[in-house]
Order: structure tokens, then C-alpha cells, then sequence
């Protein structure tokens, strides 16, 4: 568990691993490989945002400013949509890899508004009293959870929880 110094340690690192899968993305060939690259981005976020959504993101609530807590789940909502979009797809269909880059332009603008020194969520995180290395166990513990649930079954359709993006 002390790979990570704390739990805002652990989510950079998830950070730094997504966009790196979506480097690897852009530079593939080949629908199988697309395909699987494009799993591994969409399982990595789904375990991603949720330690953030069922850990991270309550422990801070009331302690940082509400709108960008508030913010945050809208992207996570909008980004579930295009993981949804994506693993129900194939690299052969109309419009996957612009789903594919829209999903990295979308992660790139979390990380940022997460990640930004000073005014950033983490650095708002960073000047409260919550206890960031115990945070990092429950989250990982609930990562290594969701990964032998990957394994074993598959993890189920992401769910937006803050909003209905798609009304029909």
C-alpha cells in the first residue's frame, strides 16, 4: 500500500496511466489491438471514477468548493457516456475513434481542473484536515476490488450519477 504516498498519489498515478494508454491509442493499428487499448482505457476509468465518486470526492465535501466537486461529477458523467459508447462499439464502427479522442480531450480537461497548482481540486484537498494516506488504503482497497471484479466477470455499464446528459 506505500507504492502511493497518499491518495492524491494514487490518482495522478491513475492519471499518468490513462494518458498513456491514450498515447498508445493514437499510435495503433489494427481493430483488434484499438479495441483492446480501448478496453483498458474504459476499465482504468471506470475503476478510476469510481474510488473518486464513492471515496474521494464525499470525503471533501463541504471542505472544498462545492462547484468544483460539482464539476467534477458532470465530467465524470459525460465521460461515462463515451466509455459506455466505446466498449458497446467496435474500432470498425462510424465515429470510434472520435469517441476515443473525445474521451482523452474530456480526461485531459479533468485531470487539468483536478491537478491545477493552488486552485486546483487536489490542492484544495492538499489544505484541508482529512487524513489523505488513510483515504489512499480505502481507495485502494476498493481499486483491487473493482480489478478482481474486471477479472473474474467484467465490470458492469458505467452509471452517470450527477445528471442525465441524454434525455429520450
Amino acid at each position: 500500500m506505500a507504492e502511493f504516498t497518499d491518495a492524491i498519489a494514487l490518482l495522478k498515478a491513475d492519471h499518468r496511466k490513462v494518458e498513456a494508454l491514450f498515447e498508445q491509442y493514437e499510435g495503433t493499428n489494427g481493430a483488434a489491438a484499438k479495441k483492446k487499448i480501448a478496453h483498458q482505457i474504459c476499465v482504468e476509468l471506470k475503476v478510476h471514477t469510481a474510488i473518486e465518486e464513492e471515496i474521494f470526492y464525499p470525503a471533501f465535501k463541504g471542505k472544498i468548493e462545492d462547484d468544483i466537486l460539482e464539476e467534477a461529477y458532470v465530467e465524470h458523467d459525460g465521460a461515462k457516456v463515451l466509455v459506455n459508447d466505446i466498449e458497446a462499439g467496435d474500432p470498425g464502427d462510424d465515429f470510434y475513434d472520435a469517441k476515443v479522442k473525445v474521451l482523452s480531450e474530456e480526461i485531459k480537461h479533468h485531470v487539468h481542473e483536478e491537478e491545477m497548482p493552488s486552485e486546483g481540486m487536489f490542492a484544495q484537498c492538499r489544505a484541508t484536515d482529512v487524513d489523505l494516506v488513510a483515504l489512499r488504503d480505502e481507495m485502494l482497497a476498493l481499486k483491487q476490488s473493482l480489478l478482481a471484479q474486471e477479472e473474474a466477470s467484467g465490470l458492469p455499464v458505467a452509471k452517470p450519477r450527477a445528471v442525465n446528459l441524454i434525455t429520450a
